[in-house]
């Protein structure tokens, strides 16, 4: 770890000529910082801009994030996946207000205690909001210490990952340690990219990187191959009544848990709704973490406007406005929208037939 002695200087020049204008980084209050690293979670920058634009118009303050209907929290959250992340940042918002009168906690450990925020998002709070000289360790900043150190321990252990995160404490700058952290995962984000191919010629470690020395930049960081995912074929059924689309609640707990979906089983399955016309639709393709869902559409016309218990009828603008469906079913947007013109459009689009 010799090297990362070397880092700090050059760090920090490279990141003020070089970093990215963000939002967050304009105005880092603890509640900005919050909001943008939990949306950061698995989840590219440019994603999320409008996400969090979009969030602070709505819910500006802790206080409004912790009194918000849930719906209308997964609504803002919608598209942003891992829903989960909301929900969390919700508890959070409510612990805020009971425990500590709605201040923001200024200590890193009140803030690690808060629902949803482990170490990294701490320590990114801690030292961008409040100065506190602690590590925000992540997969960008394994991955550069990894390759400036020559490090070739598996960095999805924990044990790699503590003790990368003290060898940054020990170089890391008292003055400016939240500039240091930013630094740190936007010249891995940017610069020391995945997969072999870091741009190290605009590297402000080039010199003194091991990896880049040796030639070794395609072999570090060092993972464990991920287990492969179970892939289920699922049908789809997007069921019409003249310009309403039917839509269930998924269960509180589990995948996608209490969000808004197109009915949907394992492949095969048979209607649930009394059907007066039926028609092939599109496919579409969703990977989670552990699971790949493999999906095919069924257009339904429904005979009726019965529906089985807790499911609802949702219009264009009922759809976009109140109800949250994750991107999960984002293949099939297009012909929803595309049938919710009407019982006319509906009959002379798909079903000549009937």
């Amino acid at each position: 770890m010799d090297s990362l002695a070397f880092l700090p200087i050059p760090l920090l020049q490279w990141y003020r000529e070089n970093a990215r204008v963000l939002p967050w980084r304009s105005d880092p209050t603890p509640y900005h910082v919050w909001i943008s690293e939990i949306m950061l979670q698995q989840t590219r920058v440019a994603a999320v801009l409008d996400y969090y634009r979009r969030f602070l118009e709505e819910l500006p303050t802790v206080a409004h994030l912790a009194a918000v209907e849930e719906d209308k929290l997964m609504k803002l959250w919608q598209g942003l996946g891992y829903y989960n992340r909301a929900r969390n940042l919700q508890k959070a918002a409510r612990q805020i207000m009971e425990e500590y009168g709605g201040v923001f906690p200024d200590r890193y450990e009140t803030i690690h205690s808060l629902a949803g925020v482990g170490d990294y998002t701490a320590g990114a709070i801690a030292s961008i909001a409040f100065g506190i000289p602690v590590p925000a360790v992540d997969g960008n900043v394994l991955r550069v210490v990894a390759r400036i150190t020559g490090d070739d321990s598996d960095i999805l252990k924990a044990d790699t990952k503590t003790r990368m995160g003290e060898a940054l404490r020990q170089v890391m700058p008292v003055e400016a340690p939240g500039d240091f952290n930013q630094a740190l995962m936007e010249l891995g984000a940017t610069v020391c990219l995945p997969n072999g191919a870091p741009l190290c010629g605009h590297c402000p470690a080039r010199e003194f990187c091991a990896a880049r020395l040796t030639g070794r930049t395609g072999e570090l960081p060092v993972k464990t191959p991920k287990k492969a995912r179970r892939i289920e074929e699922r049908t789809v059924f997007l069921i019409f009544y003249g310009d309403q689309v039917a839509l269930r609640r998924r269960e509180k707990k589990g995948l996608l848990a209490g969000l808004w979906e197109y009915p949907n089983e394992l492949t095969p399955a048979p209607c649930p709704v009394e059907a007066a016309g039926l028609e092939d639709g599109p496919a579409g393709k969703h990977i989670f973490t552990h699971i790949e869902w493999h999906m095919k559409a069924l257009l339904v016309q429904a005979a009726t406007p019965d529906l089985p218990e807790g499911w609802v009828w949702a219009g264009l603008e009922e759809l976009n406005r109140d109800y949250a469906v994750p991107n999960a079913f984002r293949a099939f947007r297009e012909t929803v929208e595309q049938h919710l013109g009407g019982e006319e459009t509906w009959q002379s689009s798909i079903f000549d037939m009937v």
